[in-house]
This record gives structure tokens, C-alpha cells and sequence, in this order.
């Protein structure tokens, strides 16, 4: 049941996670961190182990009885069907969420192996939050802090199973949002494993780059590529389970990157300048559509950037002058200049401040380049 008995949590416990890797582990940390008993499990002992090591849980006794309030399936979207299945089976009373990041072959392989009573403890969850990092070293209790939670209830499922699966979104300071599996699968399709797809695919070309090459690279690229340092493994896993979806999308790709080569063949022709200009603009459009800061609507910063001596101390002086002169800072990006122990910080402000910050840094010593 759900209860506010543990620091102020909505889960009461146990709560059992299958699978201690990234996520598995810092679920563990954020609820143990709130109080909540947690019990581990995993294939790997070695794996089980490093997580109980940094305090995700205690190990699961094969002796002892739980009764655990809720089961975390915490494990690959290619074995996340089948332990799921089995710990509906193993543990009537529980409600049994799964993290996989996709959810429609989840959904559909349990409703041809568990019956209808069983289903309806089962609630499909997806936490928008990882890192490139995995395992449970690169754990963190507050992994989910202000991240998207994704909560795929289905027609089965009860509202004590719903309110459970919430409960854990909740008690890790996540954000719930609720969709179906399918809207769910096709969203992660566009938003995540066609980023993931193309950033590996620009990141494949720089192989055999030469490193003086490579040594001229900005911030764009490393933007680009940051997630094509992902696990393959997990990868493949998840693009063969949300395939038919995201083909869909890299055949519309595809029809642009003929277009491109097309026109890039001919750069000077008739009309070719007019159609690089246009894709660019249907970028820009795109773009903008992304939700602001605080999921509020896409809003457009002034911008400048500093130049900030490499040495400690100094990024922390420039925020707390920022603050001295009573100006929000609405986002902030770094950059090393190529062989200049220099940095280059770009700042974001509402438009209406830009002219009195900048007049503020240069006052106080700034040099601002843009």
C-alpha cells in the first residue's frame, strides 16, 4: 500500500529491483536515501554486489520471505517481458513496473503469458534519464531529480498499480507524464533513438579522421556526437524492439538526404542555393519547437560570450557578479579556445537585460566577444 511513513515518501516498502545497472542502482540510492527499505537482485553478483556496495540496497536472501509492495523491473528491453512476467507470478501481492525504454513489445508479450488478475498489477514506466556511463558505479540518487517519468497504464492495469508506479516517479523527484505504450514508443522513436542513430552515424566518420583535423573541433561537434559514446549493447536491444517506428521516421530522413546530395551535387544550379536555405529553415522551425527552460514555450535568449581565464575560481566569480547585478541567467554553455588556456563562456539572458549585463562585465573586467 501507499503510505507517507518514510521521510515523507509515498512508498512504504519493500521494494524489490530486478537488475542493478545505471538505473536499477539509482533508483535503489534515491529511495534508500528517502527512507524506503530496498532489496536487490541481479544476474551478475558482481554487479549485485558493486551496487550494494554504494548503498543501493540490501542483497535478496534466497531464504528469507518478502512481501515487497512493489517489484522494479530494472533490466533490458529483451529479457524486461519475461522478468516481469516472473515476478507477477513470484509475488501476488506486488505491484510490477518495468523501466524498459520501450513499451509495446513489453505490454504485448505479457498479455500472452499472464492472465488478466496478474496483469493488472503491472504498470509499463519509462524514466527519461540515463547517462552514457553505465553500471552502478555511475549510479546517482538524484538521476531522476526534475526528469520526464513516463507512465504507460493499460486498460488492465488498477488504479492501486497506477498510483504505485507514480508513487516511485514521485518519491525520485521525477516528473510523471502519462501516455499509452504505443504513443510512448513512437514519441522515444523520434526524440531518442533517431538522435542516438544519427549521432552515431556522424561520430562513425570521424574514425580515420586526421587528429589536426579533429583538434580545430567545437562545441557542434562534440554536441553532435556526446551520445554516440552510448552502450551498443543496450542499443541494439532497443532499436530492434522499437524498429518499425523508427524506420518510418528514417525513411522521411532518407527522402532529406537525397534531396541534399542532390542539390550539393549541382551547388550552383537553378534553384540549388534556394533549397540548402530552405532545409536550414525547416531546421530552425524544428528547433524552435523544442520546449523552453522549465518546459515553458521556446523563448529566444540574447547571448554573449566571456572570455574566462582557465584557472580555478574563475567561472564561479563570473555567476556570482552575474548575480551581483540582479540579471537571471537563463542558460549557460562552455568552450575551450584550441591552445589558449582561455574559456569561453556563452551566457543567455532575457533581451531586455543584455545591454545592461554587458555593460556590467565590461565595467567590472570582463571581456565579452560577442
Amino acid at each position: 500500500m501507499l503510505g507517507a511513513n518514510n521521510g515523507g515518501t509515498h512508498l512504504s516498502g519493500p521494494v524489490l529491483i530486478v537488475g542493478t545497472g545505471l538505473l536499477g542502482a539509482s533508483i535503489g540510492l534515491g529511495l534508500k536515501a528517502r527512507g524506503v527499505d530496498v532489496v536487490l537482485t541481479d544476474i551478475s553478483p558482481s554487479t549485485q554486489a558493486v551496487a550494494e556496495d554504494i548503498g543501493a540496497g540490501r542483497a535478496l536472501n534466497p531464504v528469507e520471505a518478502i512481501d515487497p509492495e512493489l517489484v522494479v523491473i530494472a533490466a533490458p528491453p529483451d529479457v524486461a517481458a519475461d522478468l516481469s512476467a516472473k515476478a507477477l507470478t513470484e509475488y501476488p501481492g506486488a505491484v510490477v513496473v518495468d523501466i524498459a525504454s520501450v513499451k509495446a513489445s513489453v505490454l504485448d508479450h505479457l498479455i500472452t503469458v499472464v492472465d488478466d488478475a496478474a496483469l493488472s498489477r503491472y504498470v509499463g514506466t519509462h524514466p527519461m534519464a540515463g547517462r552514457e556511463k553505465s553500471g552502478p558505479v555511475a549510479a546517482s540518487a538524484e538521476l531522476f531529480t526534475s526528469m520526464p517519468w513516463v507512465v504507460c497504464a493499460t486498460d488492465h492495469s488498477t488504479a492501486v498499480a497506477i498510483r504505485t508506479a507514480e508513487a516511485l516517479a514521485i518519491d525520485l523527484g521525477a516528473v510523471v507524464a502519462r501516455m499509452s505504450a504505443e504513443e510512448h514508443d513512437q514519441s522515444v522513436a523520434l526524440i531518442s533513438h533517431l538522435p542516438q542513430v544519427l549521432s552515431s552515424l556522424v561520430a562513425s566518420r570521424l574514425q580515420d579522421s586526421p587528429p589536426h583535423a579533429l583538434a580545430l573541433a567545437g562545441n557542434g561537434l562534440r554536441d553532435v556526437t556526446r551520445i554516440a559514446a552510448s552502450d551498443p549493447r543496450l542499443w541494439v536491444q532497443i532499436l530492434s524492439a522499437n524498429a518499425d517506428r523508427l524506420v518510418q521516421i528514417l525513411y522521411g530522413v532518407r527522402e532529406d538526404l537525397n534531396r541534399l546530395i542532390g542539390t550539393l551535387e549541382n551547388p550552383t544550379g537553378a534553384g540549388s542555393r534556394l533549397d540548402m536555405a530552405q532545409l536550414i529553415s525547416e531546421g530552425n522551425v524544428g528547433q524552435a519547437r523544442i520546449p523552453g527552460k522549465h518546459g515553458t514555450p521556446p523563448e529566444a535568449f540574447a547571448r554573449m560570450t566571456v572570455l574566462v581565464d582557465d584557472v580555478p575560481g574563475q567561472i564561479a566569480r563570473l555567476l556570482t557578479e552575474i548575480g551581483d547585478a540582479g540579471i537571471n541567467l537563463e542558460d549557460l554553455r562552455l568552450e575551450h579556445s584550441p591552445g589558449r588556456q582561455v574559456g569561453m563562456a556563452e551566457i543567455s539572458v532575457v533581451p531586455g537585460k543584455r545591454h545592461d549585463l554587458l555593460e556590467f562585465l565590461t565595467a567590472n573586467g570582463w571581456k565579452v566577444v560577442q
